[in-house]
């Protein structure tokens, strides 16, 4: 995938397609080395499929034989020095603490490292995709603290109002675009 906004949509799709309720989603940049947490608390996955994951071969998905996200997004960090690194727990082993963690490293300042890309499309592309599913989101870089929590809105809007909804996709799209602007 040419941005890496692009992977972290289909790594935050995983999540949605193993029954999370709540997505977190972290970038931190500091000292050229940018670091992207995607965690959910989904179903999980077993320990062979956590051992298969990042075998484009392997997929849980009946619709195709392969699954190249994960592997496209190891690549794409080791091009640039950098790891994936993927840790889960499935619902049965902890009823509480179940989900998957993946964590990338990328070193920004290698001439192999994707741009970012639009983040504030793939947000918004989540939330407007899947409303019932509460997403946080942070980026953060020296000058720059982003930040949305889709349970804050929730808060204040209550539930007879869905985030899908027009007028509240445009207040989150334009409030993610004004954070990243104060920079």
């Amino acid at each position: 995938m040419k941005e890496l906004s692009l992977n972290i949509l289909d790594i935050a799709e995983n999540s949605v397609r193993a029954g999370a309720t709540l997505i977190e989603i972290s970038l931190t940049e500091q000292d050229k080395v940018l670091t992207i947490v995607i965690r959910d608390n989904g179903c999980g996955m077993s320990r062979e499929t956590l051992e298969r994951v990042e075998n484009p071969f392997y997929t849980t998905r009946t619709t195709r034989s392969v699954g190249l996200g994960i592997p496209l997004y190891k690549l794409a960090a080791e091009q640039t020095g950098g790891s994936v690194t993927i840790s889960s727990i499935q619902e049965c082993e902890d009823a509480e603490q179940h989900g998957t963690t993946v964590t990338a490293v990328f070193h920004t300042a290698h001439i192999d490292c994707a741009p970012l890309g639009d983040m504030v499309s793939t947000v918004c592309t989540l939330i407007h995709g899947s409303p019932r599913i509460d997403f946080v989101y942070t980026h953060t870089a020296p000058g720059l603290a982003v930040s949305l929590d889709t349970r804050e809105i929730r808060a204040v809007l209550g539930e007879e109002i869905p985030l899908d909804s027009f007028e509240v996709m445009q207040w989150i799209q334009e409030s993610l675009k004004e954070q990243y602007h104060q920079i």
